[in-house]
C-alpha cells in the first residue's frame, strides 16, 4: 500500500496512520523491539523521520511512502 504523508514524519506517527497501532506508546515498543523494518533492515529509531519512497514493514504488511513535494 502506498500512503502520502508529510516529509520527515516520524515512524512512530505513521505506525498509527496506517492502524499499525492504537497509540505511540506502542508503536515505540514494537519499533524498539526489533519488529519494524525499514527499507529492508529492521529499525529501532521510533522517531526515524520518513521520506519520499521508503517502505515500512511490520507484520507482513508493507507501506511506500509518498511524501509528493509536501
Amino acid at each position: 500500500m502506498e500512503i502520502k504523508v508529510r516529509e520527515n514524519t516520524e515512524l512512530k506517527n505513521l505506525m498509527k496512520l496506517v492502524n499499525f497501532v492504537g497509540s505511540g506508546g506502542e508503536a515505540k515498543h514494537l519499533i524498539q523491539n526489533g519488529l519494524v523494518k525499514l527499507n529492508g533492515e529492521v529499525c529501532t529509531i521510533a522517531g526515524k523521520k520518513l521520506k519520499n519512497g521508503d517502505e515500512v514493514e511490520y507484520d507482513g504488511e508493507v507501506v511506500i511512502i509518498s511524501t509528493d513535494g509536501n
